[in-house]
């Protein structure tokens, strides 16, 4: 009796941290911009100029100066300051100092969670 009610009390909170961990982080498609494209220096929506060795990003929803951690191997804290991609398929564009800090490599699948 006693050991069922302690699984039954494991399996909830082990369901609450799921489904907490899956409402905070989520995968998306990352791109870099800022680089060979021309865009480093540049104006962004908020009226900054891109940086491309600042660890910023762009992103289509996420209101200016949120701090969102994005990882692909390893992690990286980035500060949302323009609007974008306008890719098709693609959810976050990162400046190359935040590419090369988390070894994206170009275009791939990241886990992104709100700061």
């Amino acid at each position: 009796m006693k050991i069922s009610v302690c699984l039954e009390r494991i399996s909830i909170v082990t369901a609450l941290l799921v489904f907490w961990f899956v409402s905070i982080a989520h995968a998306e498609m990352a791109s870099v911009y800022g680089g060979r494209d021309g865009y480093c220096g540049s104006r962004t929506a908020n009226g900054e100029r891109v940086n491309c060795s600042a660890m910023t990003a762009a992103h289509r929803r996420l209101p200016f100066g949120t701090r969102v951690h994005v990882c692909h191997g390893r992690c990286v804290t980035v500060r949302i300051n323009d609007r974008g991609p306008w890719v098709r398929g693609r959810d976050i564009d990162l400046t190359p100092a935040a590419d090369r800090a988390i070894g994206l490599g170009g275009t791939g699948p990241v886990t992104i969670s709100r700061l």
